[in-house]
């Protein structure tokens, strides 16, 4: 998904960029003073939107946490659910889970079983595009269930990471991209 550059460099202006989080020589792109602002949060909302507007979404999956803020209502203003993916023992009923791999270490997570039907046609939905790592074990979930990815989207996407390159074969959108 493509938005203008006038766009772009708006809302970006309203991501705080703090150097050395969480660790030197890590430069974090914090969106919580971008949600802050109605109007900012409103034009990435619309973004994320226009993206699947008349496509076959059945529902849109937010990955916990910050999937959870773009993700319901981008499935609200589709007409579809919302499914949220969880890390572990956060959902009650009979799980689907994955483990994948992180920078050092393993992690986890969980979607009900019955969240998915074989042939639903699913939005995976994130704040952030960087390894991939955790939007690749998402859509592994789906298709372990029998659901198709129709794309993922992203608010902001880290283009000097291997994301994007992860889940080659998939529809990737992405807001806001940093090549640096």
């Amino acid at each position: 998904m493509a938005i203008d550059a006038t766009l772009e460099q708006e809302l970006k202006s309203l991501i705080r960029e703090v150097p050395d989080f969480p660790k030197p020589g890590i430069l974090f792109y914090d969106i919580t003073t971008l949600l802050k602002d109605a109007t900012g949060l409103r034009k990435v909302l619309n973004a994320l939107t226009a993206a699947y507007e008349g496509k076959p979404i059945d529902s849109v999956i937010g990955i916990e946490s910050r999937g959870f803020i773009f993700a319901p209502f981008l499935a609200a203003q589709l007409g579809v659910g919302f499914i949220p993916v969880r890390k572990p023992k956060k959902l009650p009923a009979e799980r689907a889970s994955i483990s994948y791999a992180l920078e050092y270490g393993t992690d986890m997570l969980e979607i009900h079983r019955d969240a998915v039907q074989p042939g639903h046609n699913v939005v995976i939905v994130d704040d952030l595009l960087a390894t991939g790592g955790t939007a690749k074990a998402v859509t592994e979930l789906v298709e372990l269930l029998g659901g198709k990815v129709v794309g993922l989207s992203f608010a902001v996407e880290l283009e000097f990471l291997p994301g994007r390159a992860k889940l080659a074969g998939y529809e990737v959108n992405s807001l806001l991209r940093y090549a640096s």
